[in-house]
């Protein structure tokens, strides 16, 4: 018996734990990556004239944006802007452990990018003259992303807090 506790006690210490910052950061990383790559994959089989390649269009110059080679590196730049939204999202609605607030949080973010930024992305039409599709795959794109994101962080903060006692700084 006395074996097992000092097991127990070994095992407990030699656990690799993270911060609640780099779990955050982590989960936006791959929640950025996870969703642009299925965003590519419905640009690519056309339900959305939208791909990740959208991001790059502020800035980008040529024609190269438009081929793989943008949408590749539109979804590497989402996979990291999604870190900043992570921490958005941890800083509006961590300490609600539900599901809807991050599904609201993604259509907020649909608003956000296919109405109020609209002017900025030059190969965006206006959202009366996109196709349904677009807009109902990018809807449902950007709010299972809210989904994956928003109940990510919540849940970590509620394991941390909740049952494991841990004092999360805001």
């Amino acid at each position: 018996m006395r074996f097992l506790k000092k097991t127990e006690q070994e095992q407990q210490k030699n656990e690799l734990t993270i911060s609640f910052h780099a779990t955050v950061a982590l989960i936006g990383l791959f929640g950025g990556f996870i969703w642009s790559v299925i965003g590519y994959i419905s640009f690519y089989l056309n339900f959305t004239r939208v791909g990740p390649a959208l991001a790059l269009m502020p800035w980008a110059l040529g024609d190269w944006k438009n081929g793989w080679l943008g949408q590749l590196i539109g979804i590497v730049f989402i996979s990291l802007l999604s870190i900043a939204v992570a921490f958005l999202y941890r800083m509006i609605f961590a300490k609600v452990n539900h599901w809807w607030p991050g599904v609201v949080f993604g259509f907020v973010l649909w608003a956000v990018v296919f109405g109020v930024l609209q002017p900025i992305f030059p190969g965006l039409k206006p959202l009366p003259s996109l196709d349904l599709n677009t807009i109902i795959t990018n809807i449902c794109l950007y709010v299972v992303y809210g989904l994956f994101i928003g109940y990510s962080i919540s849940y970590e903060y509620h394991e941390r807090t909740v049952h494991e006692g841990e004092s999360i700084q805001s």
